[in-house]
This record gives C-alpha cells, structure tokens and sequence, in this order.
C-alpha cells in the first residue's frame, strides 16, 4: 500500500526546490566565472600561509583557521607555529657582587650578553667609570682655540684641565653632554688626529672593611702584627727616619696623637670640603704611628693625599684624581707611594706609575678584596707595584682577599687596631691594611741603604719572607709573609741584586 501522505499539503514543492536548486547554482557558476580572485582567496582559507597553484596533491590543508589578510607568513612556518603564543625575550641575567670592599648581599642587574673578549684585553672585576665622562690628552701643546675646537667637534664640555709634568702632557676631564655612550665618544676621540689618547675616567675604591667593635688595647690580641713582624728587632736597626711615604687616600687626621709632627705635607687633589677619614687616618697610623701604636716605620715622614671622597657605595676616585694625586707624590720627592685602593686597569694610570717607578719610587698596593674568584684588580697588578695580600693572626689568608699571580708579598690585615679620627682607634680588617704595613717596612729598608733600587728593595722583601701555604711561591701568599727584621738586616750592605751586581754599584 502506497503511502500519499508525503506533501500531500503542498503538491508541486519537489519541483520546485530542484528548479531553485539549479538556478543557484548557475548563479554562483557565472560569479565564480566572473570574479576567479575571490574564488582562489576562499579555496586557501585555512591552508596557513600562501600556496600557489602548483602545490601537489598530497598536501594536507589542515584545520580551518582564519587569515588576516595584512599579515605575511612564512612559507616555513606550520599552523602551529604561526598561533603558538610568542614569549619575550628573557633578558640576560648576571650577578654582580658589587664593589671590591662590599659584603652586603648580591643584587642582580640586567645586561646586554657579553661580549668575547680579546686575548690581549685585561680583565677586571670591577669594571665601573664616570657616566658621560671621557679623559682626553691632547697632541703637542695645544692653544686654547684648538682645545676648543676640538670640545666643540665632538660636541663636550669642558670640566676641568691639568698639567701632568710627570708625563710632560696636559690632561682633560670633559662631560658628555648628548646620549651619545662613553666607549662610543672614545671611538670617535682616538679617531681625531689632535687626540694623543682618550678614554673612560675610571672609578677605584678603597680596599677596607672597618668592624664597628670598639678598639682594645695595643697590647691585646689585635695588636699581634707588631709581633708577627718583628717590629721591636727591626725598629733596633731603622726606623725609617725622615723617609717620605705619599699616602694617596682619603682624608688623614694630621692632628691625632698617633701622628703628631709625621705629616710633612698635604694635598687635596679633589679641592673638597671633606674633614678627616677613616681610611686614610688608619692606614697612615698603620706606616707612621708612634703613640698607644707601634707604627711600621715611625720616624718617616707622611704626605698626606686626598683623592677619595665619601660617596653611597663607600670612599671613591677616579682616573683624573689619581693622576694628579700621583703626579704630586712624584713632583714632591716621595720614596714611596703607598696605593690602598683598587679597580680596573687603566692605560693613563699604568703610564704614570712606569714614571714613577723609572724615578726610583717604590710602588706598593692592596692586591684587592673582590675575593678568590675575582679577575686582577690594579694598580696592585700593575707590573711596577708590589701587591699585598692580608692574614691573620694565625697566618690564615683573609677570606675576602684577591688571588692571582700578581699577589707579591703578605702581611697581617686581618684583626687590625689603628687609629681613626678625633683621636679615636678602631680595628678593621683588609688588604689596604697589609699593604700599609709593607709600605713602613719599605721606609726602614730605604733609611738603612739609601742605595736601595725599587727591584732591589722587591727582591729582598721577597727572599727574606715567611713562606706561608704551598711551599714556594704561590697565588694566595705570592712568596709570603714580610718579615721586617730579615729583610732590614738583608739590605744592610751591598747585597746581590736582579742585575748581579751589589746594590749601589
């Protein structure tokens, strides 16, 4: 039995849904014929990037995805590469223990990655300068026309100039006035031919750690480095009289009783306000003290350098200070320059110290507290110092001391009781300490054989030492402990010398 109930409603509508059927399918034939474009752009929805028409048959379009027609594909990218989410870029991290002397804890700093170094470029652990300062030397003798020419062709501002007879050259400390970087306008400088030599004003610091704890007798345990040296022995045979030490630093107390007719001249290299300073009143009564103190060479004869002001991240200077703090030690007939500071290696102040070590000026500097993991620090790597490392009273290396083939000598620095201003003592701890030490033991040497050349004085220090650590030389003690008594008693007569010859021969 047939069933009529099927659009038994609504007779004919078969044929007409497939009348309609075909008229729209012409319909969309002629406009697929008329605008092949579109027709070519809906067939590639969802294909990802572009595909001509020459892709085989194998290729799978993927899922349906829609296109932004202003943005261009790769042809190498699949779909999941073009909507997998895009992260930032992490920044490259390093840590940076800040200053030398700093023990607080490590801050973490954002940097461009590094750059490889060149195998002649030194390394330093801390490699900080001026912002928007350049120090520049001038070719010949410049006019003051030429000078302003050349600030003028490279867009600087003049701050300050100093003749520097130690070098026979007038140096320039010039600000940066634009955005232009430091290294990018010592590119451009070394490239003028009137600029002899150009580069960034470097930044030192003083190498001391104080302790707050109250100062004790001289007599107690941390007035051990009188002992350790044999001081009271070595005092018998020289006192460093009337032997001038330069100690460039901060600030000395000249009217504390532990210094008292020592300081024979003083220099403000920074032209500050500043009053006296820890650092500098310690390490002078550390060479020179004559008081509750046994100082190293009581009878020497101090001039007293400011080159480092107080800042937030402790005592500092710079390239330009230090360069006219050394040029006055030499100018003024120093012996000895003694150098608690340390930072980067700097081309201006390597010129000056081999200037002043040619005048037969003993050069002497804290090898650093960055510790065992840090990069040379200078001047106490500079090649014409000696660098000095600390120990303590039980010839322990200081925990926070420089390591490296450079360390010369060591001497106590750990535990120390000297003075610090408004007659007031303090113990304090660093490799500023040691090398203040060494510096007095230099003045007895040069009192008792004035012959003493600077390789000399290096030799005999060295060969008279308390072996400490591995036997020999090494890179925490370097040849030892100093040992005053032996090396004033060696230089006594004409002793053998690098060169083979005896002293003063």
């Amino acid at each position: 039995m047939t069933d009529h109930r099927k659009n038994s409603r609504n007779p004919g509508f078969s044929d007409r849904s497939s009348k309609w059927m075909r008229l729209l399918g012409i319909a969309a034939l002629a406009v697929i014929c008329a605008t092949p474009q579109a027709f070519a752009q809906f067939a590639t929805v969802g294909r990802g990037p572009s595909i001509g028409p020459s892709v085989g048959p194998n290729i799978n379009a993927g899922p349906r995805i829609s296109i932004n027609p202003h943005v261009r594909y790769s042809p190498n990218l699949d779909y999941q590469d073009i909507h997998r989410p895009r992260r930032r870029p992490r920044p490259y991290v390093q840590e940076f223990d800040g200053p030398p002397d700093y023990n607080g804890p490590p801050k973490t700093v954002r940097k461009d990655p590094p750059r490889r170094r060149r195998a002649n470029t030194p390394t330093v652990a801390d490699n900080s300068y001026v912002a928007k300062e350049v120090v520049i030397e001038l070719e010949g003798n410049p006019n003051e026309t030429a000078v302003n020419n050349i600030a003028r062709r490279h867009r600087l501002t003049r701050v300050e100039s100093q003749n520097i007879p130690t070098l026979g050259s007038t140096f320039f400390r010039w600000r940066i006035s634009d955005k232009r970087t430091v290294d990018q306008v010592v590119r451009e400088l070394v490239a003028d031919g009137g600029v002899r030599s150009a580069q960034r004003n470097n930044i030192f610091r003083l190498q001391q750690a104080s302790s707050a704890e109250p100062a004790k007798s001289a007599d107690g345990p941390e007035g051990y480095a009188s002992g350790k040296l044999r001081l009271p022995a070595a005092h018998a045979l020289s006192a460093g009289a009337d032997v001038r030490i330069a100690v460039i630093d901060s600030g000395v107390d000249a009217n504390h009783p532990e210094l008292a007719g020592s300081i024979v001249e003083t220099f403000d290299a920074l032209a500050s306000k500043e009053g006296a300073h820890a650092h500098g009143t310690t390490i002078a009564s550390i060479i020179a003290g004559h008081g509750r103190l046994t100082g190293t060479a009581p009878s020497a004869r101090l001039l007293a350098i400011r080159a480092f002001g107080e800042k937030k991240s402790g005592a500092e200077s710079s390239t330009f200070v230090i360069l006219k703090s050394l040029d006055y030690a030499v100018s003024h007939q120093a012996q000895v320059i003694n150098m608690s500071f340390a930072g980067p290696h700097d081309p201006i102040l390597e010129r000056g110290l081999a200037a002043a070590a040619a005048k037969k000026i003993v050069l002497i500097a804290a090898a650093g507290n960055a510790g065992p993991k840090s990069p040379p620090l200078y001047p106490g790597a500079d090649r014409n110092v000696i660098a000095v490392t600390a120990t303590d009273s039980s010839d322990r290396l200081f925990s926070g001391a420089n390591q490296g083939a450079y360390v010369a000598l060591a001497a106590p620095g750990v535990d120390i009781l000297a003075a610090v201003p408004d007659s007031k003592y303090r113990i304090s701890s660093g490799t500023s300490l040691s090398a203040a030490f060494v510096s007095g033991l230099a003045a007895l040497m040069i009192a008792r054989n004035p012959e003493l050349s600077p390789g000399d004085l290096r030799l005999a220090l060295e060969s008279s030492a308390r072996d400490l650590g591995p036997k020999g030389r090494d890179t925490q003690f370097g040849a030892g402990e100093v040992d005053a008594y032996a090396a004033v008693s060696a230089v006594a007569a004409p002793v053998a010398t690098a060169s083979g010859r005896a002293a003063g021969q």
